[in-house]
């Protein structure tokens, strides 16, 4: 029996596609509900068929995986596994947290599970697995590895640009007069996802501003390890570039990814949204 695995959840998305570790990781689905249909394991829906305002008819929403989901995943990993280290998107945008934790607290073993929330969401939260994953291969402890996961956490930061502020409101994080305000004035506001919620920080008039304002966030780190740019659908090519060649700009050669939005993660931001995420270096 291998010592230890890592369970993560489907808005985890990985710079590196093969990585140490890769076949220790396992991912455990979000649901989503679009027009009046459930879709299991996000699959027969894409993040474009999500509308760029979160259109009353077809009520896009995400569901967590249920306590059960997680038991029987937790019962599946046992028979291979000796510790499950679970590692999920922040509890502040589903409650896909609180269920692995319920569902970690019920569990009557073998495996030892430990559940850890990782307060970022996509690449930022891909990035922590794949260190885990890596430390899992060279056979650690899982309690080093849990240690190791909870140091590098502070060291990952998320940064947003949602126009669609009526996935906000739909998700609670805004009230629907001031959602419905900013997409009728076409602003792109930023939120910092920090300390397991959102903050909002400014607000960009353009595709210019925009750029200024992410690049005014990269720089407030000197020492960078990762970068990774989520691209909305459509995407922000254009700024995206110019983002690009100021990073190279400054900091030369870094590592550096870039993503497509997934229909779990448009479901919860909307699908026009842009997401740069940061790793800084011990």
């Amino acid at each position: 029996m291998s010592p230890t695995c890592v369970l993560t959840d489907s808005t985890a998305q990985f710079p590196v596609p093969a990585f140490p570790g890769r076949d220790r990781v396992y991912s455990i689905p979000l649901h989503l509900h679009a027009n009046g249909m459930r879709y299991e394991k996000s699959e027969g829906l894409r993040a474009a068929d999500l509308p760029a305002s979160a259109d009353a008819a077809l009520d896009p929403r995400v569901q967590p995986p249920s306590l059960d989901e997680f038991q029987a995943m937790f019962a599946h990993l046992s028979q291979f596994y000796s510790d499950v280290l679970v590692i999920v998107h922040s509890a502040y945008l589903t409650k896909t947290f609180l269920h692995a934790q319920a569902a970690a607290g019920a569990f009557p073993g073998p495996a030892r599970v430990q559940v850890v929330d990782a307060g970022t969401t996509a690449t930022g939260l891909g990035l922590v697995v794949q260190a885990a994953a890596a430390a899992a291969e060279e056979n650690r402890p899982a309690e080093e590895i849990e240690n190791m996961v909870r140091a590098m956490l502070p060291r990952v930061y998320s940064l947003f640009c949602i126009p669609g502020l009526t996935y906000m409101h739909r998700a609670g994080h805004l009230g629907l007069a001031q959602a419905l305000v900013g997409e009728h004035l076409d602003v792109l506001p930023l939120y910092v996802l920090d300390h397991d919620q959102f903050m909002p920080t400014q607000k960009a008039r353009n595709g210019r501003a925009l750029v200024d304002l992410l690049h005014e966030f990269i720089l407030e780190f000197e020492n960078l390890e990762h970068i990774a740019l989520l691209q909305g659908v459509p995407p922000f090519d254009s700024e995206t570039r110019a983002l690009r060649e100021r990073i190279n700009e400054d900091y030369g050669p870094v590592a550096m990814s870039e993503h497509i939005i997934n229909p779990a993660l448009a479901a919860l931001f909307g699908p026009h949204s842009l997401g740069v995420f940061v790793l800084q270096g011990e």
